[in-house]
């Protein structure tokens, strides 16, 4: 992956977008792949925003092996936190599905406010996410990501509109391009977060 590090004369042309585009689509297909038994997700998810953490800071990507050392050092830290998104996660799928097929009661009102709170724990995620890129730690980052929610109520919102939108593609563009999304959610995820005041982070080593 090449440097982010504005060109000479500080002026950016469309083969430096296009090199971007094609390094968050690197990492979105690495992300996946690394994520692929499931159990694993989280220390994928935590891997992949530490190098974007790095990218959007120094403006060049981690080395291979400090991706990997990375990763390999939160694989067993992860697997509990992967457990947890994946149950809680099956769990507003099936209530958003039993009550959009009416096989329990609540109508369109119950089946919004369950959207809205699927957001809202989607968002709270996307910021734990961002968060773990910079302290690597779930429990500290699921704390300060928590703090953000409550101080900036605003940017907890327009990160869940990320998330959702990320999820609506999901469902929308061919299979083959999710992996590519990944990548760009991840990014997008950064952007976003990083507009609120930022909380005091252990950089990674």
């Amino acid at each position: 992956m090449a440097s982010r590090a504005e060109p000479e004369g500080g002026r950016r042309d469309w083969r430096d977008v296009a090199r971007d585009a094609a390094d968050l689509a690197l990492l979105g297909i690495l992300l996946t792949l690394a994520a692929a038994p499931v159990v694993t997700a989280a220390a994928a998810a935590g891997t992949a925003s530490a190098a974007v953490h790095d990218w959007t800071r120094t403006g060049s990507w981690p080395s291979a092996r400090t991706t990997v050392r990375r990763y390999g050092r939160s694989v067993l830290p992860g697997v509990p936190v992967s457990l947890l998104a994946l149950a809680v996660t099956g769990l507003l799928a099936v209530n958003l599905a039993a009550l959009a097929t009416g096989r329990v009661p609540g109508g369109v009102v119950a089946l919004a406010v369950t959207a809205l709170v699927a957001a809202g724990l989607a968002g709270y995620a996307g910021l734990v996410v961002v968060e773990v890129g910079g302290c690597r730690r779930w429990r500290a980052a699921a704390r300060r990501a928590g703090r953000a929610c409550l101080d900036a109520p605003t940017r907890w919102a327009a990160v869940s509109g990320v998330t959702a939108l990320a999820g609506l593609l999901a469902v929308l563009v061919t299979p083959v391009a999710v992996p590519i999304l990944a990548g760009y959610t991840v990014a997008a995820l950064h952007a976003v977060a990083g507009r609120w005041p930022a909380l005091a982070r252990a950089e990674l080593p």
